[in-house]
């Protein structure tokens, strides 16, 4: 595999879990970021509204990451897909027609210069606002030059990673028989997620994301909610990490005994906490983070009062 060091992936050492320190990887990490922002925002203005807006999230793939087919006209479907084993990102057309650009050192206003450019020749032009989200201090993509880090090896380890917890989210989600999202990547956090529903309302939530209005913040967490997922490290955080969180968090909640030993309820995030770097030095990865997801997720639930005998399989 492209970029890969057997090294990073040890028997008894996470077996095909791999390494990722944040600090090595956090310009790219930033850059990358950015750069699934101008696509998911892509998705955005041509896919019509889904409720908690699962149209925009992007999806793991066996090469990466893509947005899926999106709608252009009543003639025409596009998807964009990250490529991280060739390092490349390609635009596909359901006519057939196709465009690609090298995934490489770039400044984000050169990325959104040359995706847009690129759908521009295919017919595909589509206007988008610029502005990311979900940050502090944004620069509006046409104007970033000072994001431009590529590090081929660390973006794969990333996706790498991704595959791993797709397969372990589904196999969570898959014992919910209630209204459950996708597993999906949502590129304005920059995290993969999968939510489990009560079925009841949520009060208002005050909202506040940096550059996110407070009515999309709303229409996510409409419904009472237990969410769980993983960040590679971003955000201020630090370091890759598992977690869970419960919308609104019932009383009791922080106190609750979860599993296993290495997770932690982080009174400065109003979450459960899982280090990736655990989940890596135990012999049975996804058994860890399904324990630690199935423990947070009951713990949320039955404080909060959920129908359990209804909505689990």
């Amino acid at each position: 595999m492209t970029g890969s060091d057997p090294g990073d992936s040890r028997p008894g050492d996470g077996g095909n879990w791999p390494a990722l320190p944040f600090d090595a990887w956090s310009d790219t990490c930033a850059t990358l970021h950015l750069w699934t922002q101008i696509i998911g925002k892509i998705r955005l203005a041509k896919a019509p509204m889904m409720n908690h807006w699962w149209q925009v999230p992007q999806y793991v793939t066996c090469r990466g990451l893509t947005t899926s087919p999106i709608p252009h006209d009543t003639r025409l479907d596009f998807q964009i897909d990250f490529d991280f084993i060739d390092h490349c990102l390609c635009i596909e057309v359901s006519d057939g027609r196709s465009e690609k650009l090298p995934l490489e050192p770039c400044a984000v206003a050169e990325f959104y210069h040359r995706v847009m450019d690129r759908l521009t020749a295919l017919g595909l032009g589509v206007p988008i606002w610029t502005v990311p989200v979900e940050l502090p201090d944004p620069i509006p993509f046409e104007q970033d030059r000072s994001h431009a880090a590529y590090d081929p090896r660390y973006a794969q380890q990333f996706w790498r990673v991704l595959v791993n917890v797709d397969r372990v989210l589904k196999q969570f989600r898959s014992r919910f028989i209630g209204k459950a999202s996708p597993v999906h990547f949502f590129w304005g956090s920059f995290d993969m997620a999968v939510t489990r529903f009560s079925g009841r309302r949520a009060p208002p939530h005050p909202g506040g994301t940096p550059n996110v209005a407070d009515r999309v913040t709303r229409e996510a967490y409409s419904h009472e909610v237990s969410s769980c997922g993983f960040w590679p490290g971003n955000g201020g955080f630090g370091q890759p990490a598992f977690y869970s969180y419960a919308y609104p968090e019932p009383a009791g909640l922080a106190a609750a005994h979860i599993r296993p030993e290495a997770a932690y309820y982080s009174h400065d995030l109003h979450e459960f906490i899982l280090p990736y770097d655990a989940v890596r030095q135990t012999a049975s990865p996804d058994q860890l983070v399904l324990e630690f997801l199935e423990s947070t997720y009951a713990a949320a639930a039955d404080l909060g009062h959920w129908n359990r005998v209804a909505l689990e399989r």
